[in-house]
């Protein structure tokens, strides 16, 4: 027999992990979590654990809860507002209209005291 080995195919500490090695597993609770999309996610609790109410859906990321004729809505997202939407929102239109103008009449009164401004 040429370079035999007598455990073949197997390294220190392999063999087969059944329960009778590593003990039995601790009991589980699986519950059931339904989100707007209709996806049900079923996470597994330990036994004696504290079930949350709530839970996000790992498909879509919406809110799920248990009550899978009632899931939560999804949650509401505001659209990205610019500098100037923000501005409009503070200011009318007579009142930007009146800060334009004075910083127009202070800029021509620069450029005609000769100050170069760009």
């Amino acid at each position: 027999m040429v370079g035999g080995s007598a455990i073949r195919g197997s390294r220190v500490g392999a063999g087969p992990m059944g329960e009778a090695e590593r003990g039995d597993t601790a009991p589980r609770l699986y519950v059931s979590y339904f989100c707007a999309n209709s996806h049900e996610t079923r996470p597994a609790f330990a036994a004696d654990a504290q079930v949350p109410e709530t839970w996000d859906c790992p498909r879509c990321g919406l809110p799920a809860n248990m009550d899978a004729e009632n899931p939560p809505p999804p949650p509401k997202t505001t659209p990205y507002k610019t500098h100037l939407a923000y501005v409009k929102e503070r200011r009318s239109d007579s009142e930007a209209e009146a800060i334009l103008d004075e910083a127009l009449t202070a800029l021509r009164a620069r450029r005609a005291a000769g100050e170069v401004i760009y």
